[in-house]
C-alpha cells in the first residue's frame, strides 16, 4: 500500500546538489520534491557492519541529509570480507569513525552524527527520538527486540534486515501502519538454535544484496513512492537466486508495548538455562587447559579433548590434540557412543556457547566430571597460540 511521504521537503537544493542528484531528479516519481525530502530526512543506521556498510554508503549517495550511526565496535580484519565501508587502513579504528569518514568521502553534503556507544535501555529512546526512520542492521536478537520496542513506543518506522550464509530477509515494521517485529517473532529462538554469522558464516556479497533492498525501502518511505514492505517479509535465497515474499500480520495475542524490557539479553538468552547450570562450576580457562595438555603429554594426566564446532571451522584453526565431534552429534545422542567412559571429557567450541550446550547433554547422560573451556578456541588463539588465524 502506498503511504504519504514520511519527511517534508527541504526548502531548496543547491546548484552542486542538483548536479550531484541529477539522475534522481529526472525520475518523475522522485524529482526535485522527492530529492528535497531526502535532503531533509534524518535516518539512524544501527550497526556499521555487514548490512550497515552498504546501507550507509547508499543512503549517503542518495542524498539523505542526516545520517546517525550507532556503533561501538572496532574494525577487525575478518570484517573486510563484507563490511565494505571499512578498509585495510581502518583495522583497529572505531567502526563509527571509519564509517563517518567513508560517508564524507561519498557525499560531503551529508551530516553524520556518530553514536559511539552500545545501544541499550538507557539510551535507545533518547537516540531514536531525533530521527525520522531507523535502519536496523544488527546481528543479534536482543538488540533487534530492543530496536523494535523503542520504535513502537516512539511511533517510528524501521527497516529491518537479516543475513545468514546464503539467505537474507527484509521487512519494514511500523506499528502505526502494520505489524512489527514481535508480530513476526513473538519469542526469540531457543538459545543456541540459531548460530550467529560469526559462528555460521555469511557470503560477503549477500550484505550488498540485502543492504541495498533496505535502502530502497528507506527511500520509498521518505519520499512516499512505491509500495513498502509493510506487512510483507521478503526472503532472498542467493544459491537459488530466488526472491520470495510472504505476508505477515499482527499477532492477535500480542501484548501492547508501552515500555522497554528490563533485560533484553536475559529475554533472548545466549545459552539455555540447562547449559548455564551445566557450566556453573564446570568451566576451565585456556590457561588451565594448556597445563592439562602439558601434563597429558608427560603422561601424568589423561582426558579426551573434544571440539564441538563444525568441520569447516576445524580446518581454520584448532587446539592441538582435540578430536572433532560437532554439537549436533551431542543433540541427537550419537556423540555418547564415541566418548570414552574411563577418562574425563573436556569440550570446547569457538567461544564457549556451543560447548556449554553440549556439556548439558553430557551432564544429563551421567558424565559428571565433564567440563568445557570458557572462551573456546578464540581465547586459545588470543592467549596461548597467536600464530593461528582467528575468524
Amino acid at each position: 500500500m502506498a503511504l504519504p511521504p514520511l519527511v517534508a521537503p527541504a526548502e531548496e537544493l543547491t546548484v552542486d546538489e542538483v548536479r550531484r542528484y541529477s539522475r534522481h531528479l529526472i525520475i518523475p516519481d522522485v524529482g526535485m520534491t522527492g530529492q528535497k525530502r531526502l535532503k531533509n530526512a534524518k535516518v539512524l543506521v544501527i550497526g556499521a557492519g555487514g548490512l550497515g556498510s552498504p546501507a550507509l554508503l547508499y543512503l549517503a549517495a542518495a542524498g539523505v541529509g542526516t545520517l546517525g550511526i550507532v556503533e561501538f565496535d572496532e574494525v577487525d580484519e575478518s570484517n573486510l570480507q563484507r563490511q565494505i565501508i571499512h578498509g585495510q587502513s581502518d583495522i583497529g579504528r572505531p567502526k563509527a569513525d571509519s564509517a563517518r569518514d567513508s560517508v564524507a568521502e561519498v557525499n560531503p553534503h551529508v551530516r553524520v552524527v556518530v553514536h559511539d556507544e552500545r545501544l541499550d535501555n538507557d539510551n535507545a529512546l533518547h537516540i531514536f527520538a531525533e530521527y525520522d526512520l531507523i535502519v536496523d542492521g544488527t546481528d543479534n536478537f536482543a538488540t533487534r527486540y530492543l530496536v523494535n520496542d523503542a520504535a513502537v513506543i516512539l511511533g517510528k518506522p524501521y527497516v529491518w534486515g537479516s543475513i545468514f550464509r546464503f539467505e537474507g530477509q527484509v521487512s519494514v515494521f511500523w506499528a502505526q501502519e502494520g505489524p512489527h517485529y514481535r508480530d513476526l517473532y513473538p519469542e526469540p529462538p531457543p538459545p543456541g538454535m540459531v548460530p550467529s554469522c560469526a559462528e555460521g558464516g555469511v557470503l560477503g556479497v549477500l550484505c550488498a544484496s540485502i543492504g541495498s533492498i533496505m535502502v530502497t525501502e528507506a527511500i520509498k518511505l521518505i519520499t512516499g513512492i512505491g509500495d513498502p514492505l509493510i506487512g510483507r517479509l521478503m526472503v532472498y535465497d542467493a544459491l537459488e537466486m530466488r526472491y520470495t515474499t510472504l505476508k505477515i500480520g499482527r499477532d492477535p495475542g500480542g501484548e501492547p508495548i508501552t515500555e522497554l524490557m528490563a533485560d533484553y539479553e536475559a529475554f533472548c538468552g545466549a545459552i539455555s538455562d540447562e547449559a548455564a547450570d551445566a557450566a556453573a562450576g564446570s568451566t576451565i580457562s585456556v590457561m588451565q587447559l594448556d597445563n592439562m595438555l602439558k601434563e597429558r603429554a608427560e603422561g601424568t594426566r589423561d582426558f579426551e579433548l573434544v571440539d564441538v564446532r563444525e568441520p569447516n571451522e576445524y580446518e581454520i584453526n584448532k587446539i592441538p590434540g582435540s578430536v572433532l565431534i560437532p554439537k549436533g552429534e551431542f543433540l541427537n545422542g550419537r556423540a555418547l557412543e564415541q566418548l570414552p567412559q574411563d577418562k574425563p571429557v573436556v569440550l570446547h567450541c569457538k567461544s564457549g556457547a556451543r560447548s556449554a550446550e553440549a556439556l548439558a547433554v553430557l551432564k544429563g547422560a551421567g558424565f559428571e566430571d565433564a567440563v568445557h573451556v570458557g572462551g573456546g578456541v578464540v581465547a586459545w588463539v588470543n592467549q596461548i597460540d597467536p600464530s593461528q588465524p582467528s575468524y
